[in-house]
């Protein structure tokens, strides 16, 4: 990501227009886009600052605010997956994608794997060995 332009020039630039320029001359003169020098006269305008927005950091989960809800239904029923949680959120009125919920699952540690006690079908190497066939009682031949 690109870093942010200098505040010394945007002062020149919002000087500049208030001035009496217009932003399509100040942005040729400093060699900006139109769109940049526009963005920071609103910004001007509403806030009175020239400083940047604050860059990075993390955004919180969308569900963070219902996180005690998707936990009860969760402990309420264990095997509700990913796509149920989604529709039962929509008909609370909480629109979300499917991929949201299962970052949140994700890092609340919850977890949609099924269990060895299922007994599902897998490897061989969970089951126990086949115990080996008996001795036949035929005589052995001369």
């Amino acid at each position: 990501m690109a870093r942010p332009y200098s505040r010394d020039l945007r002062e020149k630039a919002i000087a500049a227009v208030e001035a009496g320029q217009s932003c399509r001359a100040v942005a040729r003169r400093f060699g900006l886009s139109v769109s940049s020098v526009v963005k920071w006269m609103q910004r001007f305008r509403a806030s009175g600052s020239v400083e940047a927005k604050p860059m990075g950091g993390r955004r919180p989960y969308a569900l963070a605010p219902h996180r005690v809800f998707v936990l009860q239904r969760l402990a309420e029923k264990p095997d509700l997956t990913i796509s149920a949680l989604e529709a039962e959120l929509s008909a609370r009125g909480i629109e979300i994608s499917r991929y949201a919920v299962w970052h949140f699952l994700q890092h609340e540690k919850q977890s949609f794997k099924k269990k060895p006690a299922r007994q599902r079908a897998g490897s061989a190497r969970r089951r126990q060995a086949a115990r080996p066939l008996e001795a036949s009682p035929r005589k052995a031949r001369p």
